[in-house]
Order: C-alpha cells, then structure tokens, then sequence
C-alpha cells in the first residue's frame, strides 16, 4: 500500500532517471499540470460532467464522461490515495474516446469533496493516509453497490453489456471488492500497482474476487514484487485462467497515472492495452 518512504524511494529513482528534479516536478504537479497521454485512435466524441451520486453515507462527487451519443459498457475506476484530479480525469476521458461510460469517483467524499490532495500526486502522501485508512471494507462494499447502481441508471450505459472496474494503489483492492459487491454486474477488474490485494484475513480482497465469475487484469510494480515476490504466485493460483498476472519490468510503484513521480511512459501504455483487451473480451 502506499506509504510515505515507498513514495520518496520512488521519486529518488525518477530523479536518478534525469527525467525531471525534484523542484521541477513539484511546480508542475503544484499547478495541476500532467503529462499528456497519447490521443486515442478513432476517438469517439464524447460529454463530460461533474456528478453527485447519493450513497448510504452521504453524497459523493465524481467526474462521468462518455460517448456523446449511443450505449457503452459502464466503468467504474477508483484513483489512488491521491484521488479524484486532473490526471485521473485525462485518463477516464481517454477511456470514454475508446467506447466507455466512465465514472471517476472521489473515495474520500466523506471528508472533502475532490481534490482531496492539495498538490495532486505531490502531496505528501503521510497527511494523506488517515484518508485512505478510514476506507474500511464495509464502506468500500457499500459505495461499490452504490456506484454500480448509478451506473446503471445511466442512459449511456448498456445494460446488456458487464461494467468494469479498475483501480490504482489503494484503488486495486477496492475494485477487487467491488466484484464481490456486485458479482452479476462486474465483468472485468483491472488493477494496477495494487496494495493490499493479498492479506493474512479470511476477508483478503484476492479471496472475497475469485468468488465471483469476473475476468481479472493485475498489473504488479517491479519494486512491488521485489518487496512481496510471493504475492504473484497467490495471485495466479488463486485466480487461475481468470486472471492475466504480470510484473511490469522497471515500472515503479505508481507507474501509469501520467502525473505521477515515476510515471513510465511505455510500460503504462503497455498496461493500457492490456486493459482495453481486457474490456473487449470481458465486456463485448
């Protein structure tokens, strides 16, 4: 999971890179600036809005964009500890350009309405950490029925087609339990530099997943693999032919949003592709 030594271990190597300095990336992320992602191919034109979703715990805002006209299979992505921002928004745009009904949610609503981390991915992540450790099992079960349902009741969604799910960092369990949560409507789960997937408890994300029927994608950081090497091999055998399970050569923890400290370019298009097969099979 994300924590504030991991967070500067990885910055230091992106230093180490000559991609960028420290002060440099700081200024850049202060200003809510990321880096652009590639354009989508035979992009779709689409509509974007800031949303509220009423949940059991009160009203939790998210951004939905999708193709401006016609149904998509829904998606439902969770961000990582820094939440719901510009880069999370650049990337559900770019999902709903390749033919999906996105929603980006803000997982802390409870607290704050977005942006929840002052300074985008350079917030140090220590102020962040009550945020994501109040995020208990049963609220992240609540909001993922909630969240599914809103969907749903979309008129851009397909309800003949599976919802997808995908999550970053912290993100990843969430959207591991958000199958569990609704098993008849999640299809597909991606997952990317997830932490805690696999636990010692009987309510582990990985277990509470392959109970349902849902096809997985579970992206693993190098640096990640190199702190838990074992948690690969639970991961496939648990899910076996339902999930694709890889680490990501040189990608470090954090490596896909585009405005994170060790955002790598080519492994993070890599993990992008991997998720539109994912989708295209899953949720055809």
């Amino acid at each position: 999971m994300c924590d504030q030594d991991h967070s500067e271990k990885d910055l230091n190597e992106y230093e180490l890179q000559g991609k960028v300095t420290r002060r440099q990336f700081g200024v850049l992320l202060g200003a809510g600036l990321v880096m652009m992602l590639p354009q989508v191919q035979n992009a779709v034109k689409v509509t974007e809005s800031d949303v509220t979703v009423k949940t059991p715990d009160g009203n939790a805002d998210g951004y939905f964009v999708h193709p401006a006209t016609g149904t998509a299979p829904g998606v439902l992505v969770w961000p990582d500890i820094f939440g719901l921002r510009p880069a999370f928004r650049q990337m559900g745009k770019r999902l709903a350009e390749s033919g999906y009904s996105v929603l980006v949610v803000n997982p802390f609503y409870r607290v704050k309405k977005a942006p929840t981390a002052e300074n985008g991915a350079a917030t140090p992540i220590q102020g962040l950490l009550p945020l994501m450790n109040a995020l208990t099992e049963t609220t992240q079960m609540t909001d993922s029925k909630a969240f599914v349902a809103w969907l749903d009741q979309q008129s851009s969604v397909a309800k003949n087609r599976k919802i997808g799910t995908q999550g970053y960092c912290m993100g990843g369990p969430i959207a591991f339990r958000t199958a569990a949560a609704a098993p008849d409507r999640i299809g597909a789960v991606g997952s990317f530099h997830g932490g805690g997937l696999v636990t010692a408890m009987p309510n582990s994300p990985h277990l509470q997943a392959a109970k349902t029927k849902a096809q997985f994608l579970i992206a693993i950081a190098s640096n990640d693999d190199m702190a838990r090497p074992d948690e690969k091999n639970v991961l496939k055998t648990t899910f076996g032919q339902q999930a694709e399970v890889e680490v990501y050569a040189n990608a470090m923890h954090g490596w896909c949003p585009p405005d994170s400290g060790v955002y790598n370019q080519p492994q993070a298009e890599k993990a992008w592709s991997r998720l539109l097969a994912l989708y295209g099979k899953a949720l055809a």
